[in-house]
Parts: structure tokens; sequence; C-alpha cells
């Protein structure tokens, strides 16, 4: 593929942050990888940057028929530090961490289970906050 290919979509994705008079582009793309095929995986590198967020799913979990079907250790937003105050940061990188330790179908079924239990995102990271330890309450 030559590179210039690749100039028009990535010019299209880079639109979301380049809105005149500001106002808002939410601009949603999909890639399929682990085809095995190289070119597929260097034309995914190459758009990765583009984005501001990653959502990667895990056909085991879908085969297992649970969903989302998301790898949450894998997914995530790139400056979340924008988008959120500095107390909701620090519960939602205690999440990760949790998260990050356990076998990444647990991670799933954990998170589900607990949003379940809640009706809001600020109910659910308050639950989060009661439930983690951080490292100044003697934590790891």
């Amino acid at each position: 593929v030559d590179s210039a290919a690749l100039y028009p979509p990535k010019k299209f994705f880079g639109a979301a942050r380049n809105i005149e008079d500001g106002g808002s582009l939410t601009i949603l793309a999909t890639a399929l990888v682990e085809t095995g095929s190289k070119m597929d995986e260097v034309i995914f590198e190459e758009f990765k940057g583009t984005g501001n967020m990653e959502l990667k799913l895990d056909r085991k979990f879908a085969d297992k028929r649970i969903f989302p079907a998301v790898d949450v250790d894998a997914s995530g937003t790139r400056k979340e530090e924008i988008l959120m105050g500095p107390e909701e940061l620090n519960i939602v990188w205690k999440l990760r961490r949790v998260l990050h330790a356990l076998d990444s179908q647990q991670a799933l079924e954990l998170l589900l289970e607990k949003m379940k239990g809640t009706k809001s995102n600020v109910e659910f990271l308050m639950q989060v906050q009661k439930t983690t330890v951080g490292p100044d309450q003697g934590g790891n």
C-alpha cells in the first residue's frame, strides 16, 4: 500500500479534532485485526494514533456469550485527565489497577456485575471508591 493512500482517511479522522469555531464531532471507526495479514497490522498501527479512544473486543468472550465482549485491559481513553476531575480520575486509576490484576474474563465479569448494581456513573465510581484501598490507606 502506498503511504499516500493513507493520507485522505487520516485527514478525515483528524477532522474530529479540527472543528471550526469549536463544537464536537465524533467519528467511530472499526478495524479487524489479528487476521494474519502483515498489511492489515501496518494499516491498523498507522490509524491507531489518530484516535483518542480504543475499545478492543475479544472473540473469546463473544464465543462464551459474555457481552459486551470487551477486553477491559486493552481498552481505554487517551487524555482522560482532561475528561475527568482529579478525584474521579484517581478512582478510575484505582479501578484499572484492580482489574489489571485479574484474569481478563474475571475483570470483565466483575466490572459488569458492579455496573449492573448501580444506576449511574457517579454511583458506580462511589462504589468503586468504597471497595478499593489506595496506597495511602494501607493497600498495595
